[in-house]
């Protein structure tokens, strides 16, 4: 049995997300399909992370076994992509693993980026790509608001309520923050995410940033460990997986 990891590319708009699910059509399930039509035989992949509905990704990651070796990797991936492109999923790559690689317990940080346009005008390029956000933000705010989740904490104020992680805490590796013209890049590293951890903080970094919230308020929320004290979710389409490190 070979064991194979592709890396995978995705716009999340028309899918229910990454997991396969019977209320809709995910992302797991097309490139499943997609595989067995040109290894004609039914595999199942285990992806990086389960990305939420509307969320895109750059550098999503998943290995499947095969019984049979997989030479031509430039064939295997014009065959896929064939029929994978009408669905705006992408396999970018294709490697070659030990037979006990998984691809969610053997990652070692996972690259969360969310997208705001700060402006008056609505998105048309970058609709359904980036969070429209028209009162002005305080890039000052933003970045301090991004330090103060860095390191271990318990990230419960910004939980979904479905999540099915053991723990709340984690450690969040890095928080940048980055401007260029009317786009705001907010990048998070951490190892692992709780489910809805990142649009959570990216809401609460609105309320901080647009001035609703004080920063002693921010910090009352995050030390809360109270999910009904978080600000609402960022909206799904400004969320992308960028990358996966092993």
């Amino acid at each position: 049995m070979f064991n194979y990891l592709i890396k995978i590319e995705y716009n999340g708009s028309n899918f229910v997300g990454w997991q396969s699910q019977k209320n809709g059509k995910s992302i797991q399930d097309t490139i499943e399909k997609a595989l067995k039509k040109i290894l004609k035989s039914n595999v199942r992949i285990i992806g990086a992370g389960r990305t939420d509905k509307g969320v895109h990704a750059f550098g999503q990651y998943a290995n499947f076994k095969y019984i049979k070796e997989i030479k031509d990797r430039k064939k295997f991936l014009d065959s896929v992509n064939f029929f994978l492109g009408k669905n705006l999923i992408s396999i970018i790559d294709i490697k070659s693993k030990k037979s006990d690689f998984h691809a969610r317990f053997y990652a070692k940080k996972r690259i969360y980026e969310y997208i705001i346009v700060n402006r008056q005008s609505p998105l048309s390029v970058d609709k359904n790509k980036a969070w429209l956000i028209k009162k002005k933000i305080d890039l000052r705010l933003l970045e301090k608001g991004g330090k103060i989740f860095q390191g271990t904490h318990d990230f419960s104020t910004f939980r979904s309520a479905s999540c099915g992680a053991n723990s709340p805490i984690k450690k969040m590796e890095t928080v940048t923050v980055k401007k260029i013209r009317d786009k705001i890049y907010i990048k998070f590293i951490s190892k692992s995410f709780l489910q809805n951890q990142v649009r959570s903080m990216v809401g609460c970094l609105k309320y901080l940033s647009t001035k609703k919230w004080t920063i002693g308020e921010f910090k009352k929320v995050f030390k809360s460990k109270n999910r009904l004290r978080c600000a609402p979710p960022a909206p799904a389409e400004g969320l992308y997986l960028m990358d996966v490190k092993y």
